[in-house]
C-alpha cells in the first residue's frame, strides 16, 4: 500500500492514505491488547485453581490423590487395613482396568476380535466354574443392574407387541413381580423406578411362619398370590429367590420354587451369597437346584476379593434380538472390555485359587459356630450346620431363668422374647456387642443387622468380608475370646438394672430416666428444686447442676463409664452410666450420686443467695458497731475522750474491756458474738485439727479398691463383715495416744489428759475456721464462714468516736 501511495500523483491523498494506515493499525493493536487484557482477567476469576496455567507434574497429581485417600491425619488401623490386603489378584484386577483404557484406542476390527475374545472366554469359564451350562453373561457396575436387564428380557418375551406399543400393552394385562420378604431393602422400589412400572406390580412374598426356616419363602402361600392374580387378569412376570438371603444367609427351596415358575411360565432368578458354594466339589442340594433357574447374579468381587471388577449375571435365552433389546448384550467392543479384569483376574488365581478362597470363608463360619456352641447366653441362627458360610448370633437371657447359666445356650433358633420392652433392651445390647466386636477385632468383618423376626444380631459372613479384610483362624479365636469377656459384662449390666431403678426411684432428689436404647446400666437425673422459677431458669439451672454433677462422677477413681449420653436421640440433662460388672455396690452409687447432687445444689444455692446476705449483713453489722461505740462510751466516761487527759486517765487507771466481736454465719444469715471464740483462742495448746470428715463407705473401702466395688464373699476368703471390722480396727488404732504402744491400756490420768487434748484442740480448730477464708469440706453440707470483727482498739475507737 505504500509503494501505492508513492505512485499518487497528488502528495495530499498520499499523506492521507499513509495517515490512515497508521491510524487503523493503532485500532488493532489496542484492541489486540484489549482482548489479552480480557482473557487474562477471565483466566485469574472463572478458571479453577488447579487447572491454571500449563497444568501440573505427575508427582504433584499422585500426591493429590494419595491426601485424598489417606487425609492429612493418620487414619485408623481397622480403615486402612483394607488396603493392606489388596494382594497380587487385586492388582490383576487393577490393571485389567488400565489395559481396557489402552485397549480401546486400538483399530477397529482388531479391538473386534480381541473382545470377542475376552468376552467368550470369561463367560465360559464362569459358567463351568459354577456348574451353569449353555449360559450367557452380562457384566456390570451395580449388582441390581442384572436383575433390571433380565426383567426388561421377560418383558420382551411375555409381550410381543411391547416393542410397538409400549407400555399400552402392559395397561391390559399387568404384570407382577414376586419377591421375597427377606431380599434386599428397596430392591422392589428400585426395580419399578428403573421399568416405570408401579409398586402395586411388586407382589412381597412372605417367609414361612409355621413350618421350615423363618427366613425361607413361604411356597404354598405363593402358590395363593399367583391363582390370585391370575383370576383378576395379571401376568405372572418374574419371581426373584434367594441362595443366601442378605441377613441370615437361608437358602429358599429353589426346587419348588423352579416346578412352580415352570407351571406358570414365570421366570426364576436366583441370588445370594451361597451361589459361591457351587464352585466347591461338595455342594448341598438345595444350593444346587439353583443351576436350574433362569438367571442368577454372582458377586465375584467380595468373595475373592477383587476390587472393582464387575458382577455377573448369567442367563438362557434363546433370542439374541431380545437379548439385545433389554440390553444384556451390546454392538459396542468398549463395552465388551467390562470382561477384562474378570479375565486377567480368574486365570491368575486359577480353578484352586478360587476353590481355596471359597473353602477358607467356609471354614471360618464352622471354626465360630462351633466355639459359640459351647458359649452361655449366646443362642445362633443358621441354617445348616455343617455348610452354612453364614453365622448370625445374639446374647439373649432368659427371662424367667437369668440365673440358670448352663441351659441358656441349648437352643438352635433365636426367639424373640415376649416381653415388648426386654426386647428392645436385648436389641440395645446385641447393637453395643457388634459394635464393640467390630472395634476390638476388625479383621473378623462382623456386622449388625436387623432381622424382622429375631431383631438385632451379630453376624458373621466371611464370603462377604474374608478374602477383602484377610481373615484368618486366629480372628476367629480372637473373636471368640473378645466374646467371652463381654459376655460377664452384659449379664451383670442386665441383672443390675432393674436394682439401679428401684435404687433411684426410692432416693429422694433423683429421677430415673427410662432410655430403652442406652447399652448401660440405666439413665439418671438429679431434680432441681425450682423455687418457684420460671421454665428457662429452671432448666438452666438443671442443666448446670447435672452437667457438675457428671463431672464430678469422672474425677472419681471408678470402672464406671459416666456420660451426656448419645449425641443424637438422648435425654437432655442427664447422667448416662455404661456397661457394669458383677463386684458394682449400686447403693452406694446411688447415694454417691445423691450426695454430690445435693453438694452442688446448696452451693448453688448458697452462691445465689449471697450477695443479698452479705447485703444485710454489712448494715446490721453498720448499726451494732455504733452501738457498741456509744455504749463504749458511756462506760469509759467523758474524761476518757479527750487525748491527753484521757491518756493520763488511762495510765493512772487502766480500764479494761472485754473485745466484743461479731461473727457472721453466711449460711444462716445471722451474726453471733465472738465472746466464746475469744476464751477458747486463749485455751489452746496449738494441737493439730482433726482429719476431714469422711463418710462410712469411704471408710470401708479397702486400700486400693476401687470406688463403687464391693467385696466378693469368695474373694480370698475376704467378707464384707470382716473388712468392715478391719477398717474400724484401723481407725481405731490410728486415735490411740502416740505415747502408748499397740497392746498397752489406757489409764484414768491419761484418758481425762486426752480428753481435754481433745477439746482444747477442737475449740481451737473451731476458732481457726471461722477466722480462715477457707471453708472445712463437707460431703453433704457446705458452710462458709467468714469472720466481721467487731472489736477494736482503744485509738482506733477514738478516731471513730470523733465528729468528721
Amino acid at each position: 500500500m505504500d509503494g501505492s501511495l508513492e505512485k499518487m500523483v497528488d502528495p495530499t491523498l498520499a499523506e492521507m492514505g499513509k495517515n490512515l494506515n497508521e491510524a487503523m493499525k493503532m485500532l488493532e493493536d489496542n484492541q489486540r491488547k484489549a482482548e489479552e487484557e480480557n482473557e487474562k482477567k477471565y483466566a485469574r476469576k472463572d478458571i479453577p485453581g488447579p487447572l491454571q496455567g500449563s497444568g501440573q507434574d505427575m508427582v504433584s497429581i499422585l500426591q493429590l490423590v494419595q491426601n485424598l485417600m489417606h487425609g492429612e491425619e493418620e487414619e485408623e488401623p481397622s480403615q486402612s487395613y483394607r488396603l493392606q490386603n489388596v494382594g497380587e489378584q487385586g492388582h490383576m484386577a487393577l490393571l485389567g482396568h488400565s489395559l481396557a483404557a489402552y485397549i480401546s484406542v486400538l483399530d477397529r476390527e482388531r479391538l473386534r476380535k480381541l473382545t470377542t475374545r475376552i468376552l467368550s472366554d470369561t463367560t465360559l469359564w464362569l459358567c463351568r466354574l459354577f456348574r451353569y451350562e449353555n449360559g450367557s453373561a452380562y457384566y456390570h457396575e451395580d449388582d441390581r443392574e442384572g436383575l433390571l436387564k433380565i426383567c426388561r428380557l421377560v418383558i420382551h418375551t411375555r409381550y410381543e407387541d411391547y416393542a410397538l406399543e409400549g407400555f399400552n400393552v402392559l395397561y391390559t394385562k399387568q404384570p407382577v413381580i414376586y419377591i421375597s420378604s427377606a431380599a434386599r431393602t428397596g430392591l422392589g422400589q428400585a426395580l419399578c423406578n428403573q421399568l416405570g412400572l408401579p409398586l402395586s406390580c411388586v407382589c412381597r412374598v412372605p417367609c414361612n411362619t409355621m413350618f421350615g426356616s423363618q427366613h425361607q419363602m413361604d411356597v404354598a402361600f405363593l402358590d395363593r398370590l399367583i391363582k390370585d392374580d391370575v383370576e383378576f387378569g395379571k401376568l405372572p412376570l418374574l419371581l426373584v429367590a434367594n441362595a443366601g438371603t442378605p441377613g441370615a444367609g437361608h437358602t429358599d427351596k429353589l426346587g419348588r420354587l423352579k416346578e412352580l415358575c415352570e407351571q406358570y411360565k414365570m421366570w426364576l432368578h436366583v441370588e445370594g451369597v451361597n451361589l459361591a458354594t457351587l464352585a466347591l466339589g461338595y455342594v448341598s442340594s438345595s444350593v444346587l437346584a439353583a443351576t436350574k433357574c433362569d438367571s442368577m447374579t454372582l458377586t465375584l468381587g467380595s468373595w475373592l476379593g477383587l476390587p472393582a471388577v464387575p458382577a455377573v449375571t448369567l442367563y438362557r435365552h434363546e433370542d439374541p434380538s431380545l437379548s439385545l433389546a433389554a440390553g444384556l448384550t451390546s454392538s459396542q467392543p468398549v463395552e465388551k472390555l467390562r470382561a477384562l479384569p474378570l479375565w486377567l483376574s480368574l486365570q491368575y488365581l486359577g480353578h484352586d485359587g478360587i476353590v481355596e478362597r471359597i473353602k477358607h470363608a467356609s471354614q471360618l463360619s464352622q471354626r465360630l459356630l462351633e466355639n459359640l456352641k459351647n458359649l452361655d447366653f449366646i443362642k445362633t441362627s443358621v441354617e445348616d450346620e455343617l455348610s452354612s458360610p453364614v453365622v448370625v448370633f445374639k446374647f439373649f437371657q432368659e427371662y424367667s431363668n437369668r440365673d440358670q447359666t448352663s441351659h441358656a445356650a441349648q437352643a438352635s433358633t433365636i426367639q424373640r422374647p415376649i416381653i415388648s420392652n426386654e426386647g428392645h433392651i436385648y436389641d440395645t445390647f446385641n447393637q453395643w456387642l457388634g459394635e464393640q466386636l467390630a472395634q476390638l477385632v476388625p479383621a473378623s468383618g462382623v456386622d449388625v443387622v436387623e432381622l424382622e423376626d429375631e431383631g438385632t444380631c451379630v453376624r458373621f459372613s466371611p464370603l462377604m468380608t474374608s478374602a477383602v479384610l484377610g481373615t484368618e483362624m486366629q480372628d476367629i479365636d480372637q473373636l471368640v475370646d473378645c466374646l467371652k469377656m463381654k459376655i460377664p459384662v452384659l449379664t451383670s449390666t442386665l441383672q443390675l438394672r432393674e436394682e439401679f431403678e428401684q435404687e433411684v426411684r426410692r432416693t429422694v432428689g433423683l429421677l430415673y430416666i427410662e432410655d430403652l436404647g442406652w447399652p448401660g446400666l440405666g439413665v439418671v437425673r438429679y431434680n432441681y428444686h425450682s423455687d418457684g422459677k420460671n421454665d428457662d431458669k429452671q432448666e438452666k439451672e438443671l442443666e448446670k447442676i447435672n452437667t457438675e454433677l457428671l463431672k464430678k462422677l469422672n474425677e472419681l477413681e471408678s470402672d464406671l463409664t459416666f456420660s451426656l449420653g448419645p449425641e443424637f436421640g438422648g435425654q437432655k440433662n442427664c447422667v448416662y452410666i455404661g456397661m457394669v460388672t458383677e463386684d458394682l455396690d449400686v447403693s452406694e452409687l446411688v447415694e454417691t450420686i445423691a450426695a454430690t447432687g445435693r453438694e452442688i445444689e446448696e452451693n448453688s444455692r448458697l452462691l445465689e443467695n449471697m450477695t443479698e446476705v452479705v447485703r444485710k449483713g454489712i448494715q446490721e453489722a453498720q448499726l451494732q458497731l455504733q452501738k457498741a461505740n456509744e455504749e463504749r462510751l458511756l462506760e469509759e466516761g467523758l474524761l476518757r475522750q479527750i487525748p491527753v487527759v484521757g491518756s493520763v486517765l488511762n495510765w493512772f487507771s487502766p480500764f479494761q474491756a472485754s473485745p466484743k466481736g461479731r461473727t457472721f454465719n453466711l449460711t444462716a444469715g445471722s451474726l453471733e458474738s465472738t465472746e466464746s471464740m475469744y476464751v477458747s483462742k486463749a485455751q489452746g495448746t496449738g494441737s493439730t485439727p482433726p482429719p476431714t470428715p469422711t463418710s462410712s463407705l469411704a471408710k470401708q473401702r479397702l486400700p486400693g479398691q476401687k470406688a463403687f466395688k464391693r467385696s466378693l464373699r469368695s474373694s480370698d476368703g475376704f467378707s464384707e463383715t470382716s473388712s468392715i471390722s478391719h477398717c474400724d480396727d484401723l481407725d481405731k488404732l490410728d486415735q490411740r495416744p502416740p505415747n502408748l504402744s499397740p497392746g498397752q491400756e489406757q489409764g484414768p490420768l491419761e484418758m481425762e489428759r486426752e480428753e481435754e487434748q481433745k477439746e482444747v484442740a477442737q475449740a481451737k480448730t473451731d476458732t481457726e475456721d471461722i477466722h480462715s477464708d477457707k471453708s472445712p469440706p463437707d460431703c453433704t453440707k457446705v458452710q462458709i464462714w467468714r469472720v466481721i470483727t467487731l472489736a477494736q482498739d482503744p485509738t482506733e475507737d477514738e478516731q471513730e468516736s470523733k465528729p468528721s
